[in-house]
């Protein structure tokens, strides 16, 4: 994501925020959202200065924000955008995952490890409807028999109790790739989206 689309994504959820809760402080806000106070304390300014709210001072040194017509617009417009580029972004891992899919066919794939238990995992799963393919189990930090679309949920140190062909890594976490490494899997049996 680039920072414009960062600063959309707090902007917006700031708004949403202030439109919940109008008299919140912005240490709250801050930890809401995840972010600095001073991050929090200049993105208020911010909308402040281009109109989106006005400020007003309430009794025993509190403050009300009151979103504007055009904080209004402004939400509705940064609301688009997010929906658009999140749609585009489901867009283009689904073609990932078609892609993929025609791979491990093309390889005689039958049965895949899905490493990541997440919403690409989620996509994973439902693409394969229809396909000469078979998700087998997920792989994620937690274990649990029935918490994936009714699959079990296995830990990395379980592995070796599942029969797969291939593992496709349908997760976006960086240390992914060594736990696989750490778990002894043949490189040639992993597919990357």
């Amino acid at each position: 994501m680039n920072n414009g689309n960062l600063s959309d994504e707090i902007s917006l959820r700031l708004l949403d925020e202030l439109i919940k809760e109008p008299s919140i402080t912005q240490r709250a806000l801050a930890g809401r959202l995840g972010i600095a106070l001073g991050l929090a304390n200049a993105y208020v300014k911010r909308l402040y200065k281009k109109g989106y709210i006005k400020v007003k001072t309430l009794p025993k040194n509190r403050i009300k924000y009151i979103i504007t017509p055009k904080g209004f617009t402004e939400k509705a417009r940064l609301t688009y955008s997010y929906m658009n580029r999140s749609i585009n972004y489901f867009k283009e891992v689904r073609q990932k995952i078609e892609q993929t899919y025609g791979s491990m066919i093309a390889s005689d794939v039958k049965n895949i490890l899905l490493w990541g238990d997440g919403e690409i995992a989620e996509l994973c799963y439902i693409s394969t409807r229809g396909l000469p393919l078979k998700i087998v189990g997920v792989v994620s930090d937690k274990k649990s028999e029935h918490g994936f679309f009714g699959q079990h949920i296995y830990t990395a140190e379980d592995i070796d109790e599942i029969i797969y062909d291939a593992v496709l890594v349908s997760s976006m976490e960086g240390r992914v790739i060594g736990d696989i490494n750490q778990a002894g899997i043949d490189p040639a049996l992993v597919y990357h989206l």
